[in-house]
């Protein structure tokens, strides 16, 4: 059912033409492993793989600059996060003008887990973010949205889907967060997870979440930090426009993949979810997600905005000099509201979309349109 990824085997080779290291970031499992053997296939010159999960490489990168010297051609690095001590030496080799080789690095965690890299190798190096499947490479917009967008849960039924999503998040919790040196008992940060669950879509109250916890906010706020860095949650910044009014100043957060929140909320298909008090909330996170990976946006260009007890927009875009607002809507027919007004007015914007799950286009205003997911991403 996967279509294709080719516009990411093509992102590598531009960035190759960039920089002599190339930085594939992504979660655990969301197939980064996948298409960087599928960019090995398109090459005809030497290829070496080191993955720092299995012992023998890990041995034999005990004395890297001696192991990697004396190679050339494509070098791929997998799980690299494991290994954060090798990016001064990679550093070492990039500026070696004898040096006839090039990287290609993979690792489970964000630049800000792998500080070293963007201090060490900063002009040497590029980094693509590799996101789950999306509604544009798969047939099947409500199995993605049910199931989410990793390979393995997207591609097997539902009740293997849900077994192989627990599996993940305990993985997540008991192996890979103790693997990047953070020490936080899983039991506790599953409490996090599950908590963050009932504020997907809302402002984030580190105070509140902290005191149901029995921590302090700034712990709340560390272990928002780590499901950040490791691409579970997205923070959505708000954004400030200088109208005179009391504005909302903290972060929304959302499940960056729908399948993972389904499974902590023990949702495992179509007819739980419409019977579900969250089915708005997680309509919202999952076609949000869908339309910044459409619009290819960086973290820096993606807000919301919200006036207290006032007018809100759930997605401000900011792209090629233009303003573009979304509100997601869980309706048959989206209807024009007294806040549409208002935020078209106050943000100055270009245009605003309400995006639906139907399958009609229609304009609420001139500026104003409603459009069901699946034609916006096929437009």
């Amino acid at each position: 059912m996967i279509v294709n990824r080719i516009n990411w085997l093509e992102k590598i080779e531009f960035l190759f033409s960039v920089t002599p290291l190339v930085c594939i970031l992504g979660p655990r499992q969301c197939g980064k492993t996948t298409l960087a053997r599928e960019y090995l296939k398109t090459l005809s010159g030497p290829v070496h793989y080191f993955d720092c999960e299995n012992p023998q490489d890990l041995t034999s990168l005990e004395s890297p600059l001696l192991t990697l010297s004396s190679l050339n051609g494509i070098i791929v690095i997998d799980e690299v996060q494991n290994l954060p001590e090798i990016f001064p030496i990679l550093r070492v080799l990039a500026d070696q003008e004898d040096f006839d080789g090039k990287f290609l690095i993979l690792g489970s965690a964000s630049r800000d887990l792998l500080r070293q890299s963007s201090e060490t190798l900063a002009g040497r190096i590029s980094y693509l973010e590799l996101t789950p499947l999306s509604a544009t490479e798969v047939d099947g917009l409500q199995k993605l949205w049910i199931q989410g967008g990793y390979p393995n849960a997207f591609l097997n039924s539902g009740e293997k889907s849900m077994a192989w999503r627990q599996g993940y998040i305990t993985t997540y919790l008991e192996k890979d967060i103790p693997n990047l040196g953070i020490n936080i008992p899983p039991r506790t940060l599953r409490r996090f997870w599950m908590m963050l669950t009932h504020y997907h879509g809302q402002i984030f109250n580190a105070s509140e979440i902290g005191k149901s916890l029995g921590v302090a906010h700034t712990t709340a706020r560390h272990y928002l930090d780590i499901l950040t860095s490791t691409f579970m949650i997205r923070e959505l910044e708000p954004w400030y426009e200088n109208i005179g009014k009391r504005q909302v100043k903290s972060p929304k957060v959302y499940f960056r993949d729908s399948g993972i929140y389904h499974a902590l909320l023990g949702i495992d298909n179509y007819q739980s979810i419409l019977r579900h008090p969250k089915l708005g909330a997680s309509w919202e996170g999952f076609a949000l997600e869908e339309i910044l990976r459409y619009h290819k946006v960086n973290q820096e260009e993606a807000f919301f905005w919200s006036v207290h007890n006032q007018a809100e927009l759930d997605l401000l875009l900011f792209k090629d000099t233009r303003r573009l607002g979304f509100e997601f809507k869980y309706a048959d027919a989206p209807r024009l509201t007294k806040s549409m007004v208002s935020v078209l007015e106050m943000l100055k914007l270009d245009e605003l979309t309400v995006v639906y799950p139907g399958k009609k286009n229609y304009k609420l205003t001139e500026e104003i349109q409603c459009v069901g997911l699946d034609n916006f991403l096929q437009s």
